[in-house]
């Protein structure tokens, strides 16, 4: 009998040891503001990146076409709407992820 383990300290040592190995994956929970900081200037990005091509777009057909201010205006609104799109697009993935994230640590205890 001496050998045998005590059945709630080998559960504990193992709960440990599994925290133990999840420790660097889970950093993700406890992210520093340079990842936020990232996944601001990416939204930023989809924005000012959805504008332009929409405003080279319009002004490259108002070139060819000769309307001058048609189709930039409206292309320039067309890639504002993507861009926007794209950002709520990006936030709920980040949002989803961070649900998932916080569903799994709730499991876990």
């Amino acid at each position: 009998m001496a050998d045998d383990p005590d059945g709630d300290a080998l559960k504990a040592l193992e709960k440990r040891i599994a925290q133990v190995k999840a420790g660097p994956a889970s950093k993700k929970n406890g992210q520093d503001h340079h990842a936020m900081a990232q996944q601001g200037w990416r939204m930023v990005i989809e924005l000012v990146s959805g504008l332009g091509i929409g405003f080279c777009l319009g002004y490259g057909l108002d070139v060819l076409l000769g309307t001058m201010p048609i189709f930039l205006v409206v292309m320039t609104l067309a890639g504002f709407a993507a861009g926007v799109k794209t950002m709520i697009r990006t936030s709920k993935e980040l949002q989803d992820e961070t649900l998932a994230d916080i569903s799994v640590k709730d499991k876990g205890e």
